[in-house]
């Protein structure tokens, strides 16, 4: 991320007078040249020229080195990083500018979801995407002759958000600043930071911040509105970067937060299998009783093993959306699953994941912030012989249940088992005809 971030800027540099090449043309696209990336860093041997606009500046301190380049100004599909080893940036290559980007010598590469153009460097005999040097940046990036074109950020939803669209410019409406958050600056003293953001439907997104910016001590926005950003990526989690404090319109009231609360209290899970005839048939499924779809960015299945007090496996549940009225299932094999139950699951979780407990185990489902949204068993106590076992069976939620429960109470669930407390049934299950995965 250091690649980002500002930490000085020049107040006296003079804009340049830097000419104008109408001589260039465009002779691929920003998917063919993507598609060059084959999982590992390569340089550029073709003469091939992409044509884009600059959507990034480096004016208010909060991106550093880097220029973001999509491939229209209106109807984006595609966008890069481009690291350069020059300051000031937004003095030669303005927000709007068309630029021709001459790639032949130029190093491609894809780093944590994002794919960058630049100067390469060796680290730990790796190969990755850094800065290209100043004065080998007028050998590969032309500012067109068109007039500065105006941008246009794609209006988008949490949800609707892909890899395509990374390091494109994006608009997202009915944002704030989570409560917790609220108060805080936007980033600590030269450190880059992470600030949260929520939508009304309970979905999540960072808003990473560079120590450097000259809006760094600013307390952030307390309302709710749109924020337009390029959009950047860490691993599994999209990021806004802003360009300026004005892409943060956010002066409407803020969502409800017993609403956003009571939405999120509306997922919990609903039935957990530990087939009698066949482990390799489990699952765990979740359940949206609310009136809304909702992004589970930051969300966890934890599973606590045993008597265990610490979680021993998870279930990241960034990137999926669950919708209204609807069920979520997770196997840990995907291919036997399908072959039991007719259908595939939703997502294969993997081996010892929280889908593949054995009937003894505590599960727990979290939102972004750490908080319990339901849980099944007893955290510290082993479900074997217990009100909580489902071993060789199944826990399958009661029908009126609406909502999740942060303290497990076994009057909501049915359970069968083999050797499980008096108050379940010890009734063995098997697969498929005992089971309902999907159905709620």
């Amino acid at each position: 991320m250091l690649l980002i971030f500002s930490c000085v800027k020049d107040p006296d540099f003079k804009s340049p007078e830097t000419p104008c090449n109408n001589q260039l043309m465009a002779n691929v696209t920003f998917d063919e040249v993507k598609n060059l990336f084959q999982g590992e860093v390569i340089q550029i041997q073709q003469d091939l020229v992409i044509e884009g606009y600059v959507i990034s500046s480096d004016q208010a301190g909060n991106i550093f080195s880097t220029l973001h380049i999509q491939d229209d100004p209106i109807n984006a599909t595609a966008g890069f990083q481009i690291d350069i080893d020059l300051r000031d940036s937004y003095l030669f290559y303005e927000l709007g500018r068309k630029v021709y980007i001459k790639l032949k010598g130029l190093y491609l590469g894809k780093s944590k979801g994002v794919y960058k153009l630049g100067g390469v460097f060796t680290s730990f005999g790796n190969l990755s995407i850094g800065r290209l040097p100043a004065t080998a940046v007028w050998d590969h990036l032309f500012l067109s002759c068109d007039p500065i074109s105006n941008l246009v950020p794609k209006i988008i939803s949490i949800s609707e958000l892909s890899e395509d669209l990374i390091s494109t410019l994006i608009q997202l409406e009915s944002l704030e600043v989570i409560a917790e958050e609220q108060n805080l600056t936007f980033a600590l003293p030269e450190e880059e930071t992470i600030r949260n953001l929520t939508d009304c439907n309970g979905g999540m997104i960072e808003l990473l911040n560079s120590g450097y910016s000259d809006f760094q001590n600013t307390i952030l926005p307390s309302g709710n509105g749109s924020v337009t950003a390029v959009l950047y990526r860490e691993n599994n989690d999209y990021q806004l970067i802003i360009r300026k404090l004005n892409d943060m319109d956010m002066q409407n009231e803020r969502c409800a937060d017993s609403e956003v609360l009571l939405t999120s209290d509306q997922i919990f899970i609903s039935e957990i299998a530990d087939p009698n005839n066949n482990a390799e048939a489990r699952f765990i499924e979740l359940y949206n009783a609310g009136n809304n779809q909702i992004q589970l960015d930051g969300w966890f299945l934890l599973r606590y093993t045993n008597d265990n007090v610490t979680s021993g496996s998870e279930i990241n549940l960034s990137g999926i959306i669950i919708d209204s009225n609807s069920t979520l299932v997770f196997s840990p094999n995907a291919m036997e699953f399908e072959t039991i139950y007719g259908f595939p699951p939703d997502f294969e979780s993997g081996t010892n994941s929280p889908a593949d407990s054995n009937g003894d185990d505590n599960l727990v489902l979290i939102d972004p912030f750490g908080t319990v949204i339901d849980i099944f068993g007893v955290i510290g106590e082993d479900g074997s012989g217990t009100n909580h076992e489902f071993e060789d069976g199944k826990a399958e939620r009661n029908i009126n249940i609406v909502a999740g429960n942060s303290v497990f109470t076994f009057s909501e669930w049915t359970i069968y088992n083999d050797t499980g407390g008096s108050e379940t049934l010890n009734l063995p299950q098997n697969a498929p005809e005992d089971y309902s995965p999907g159905i709620r």
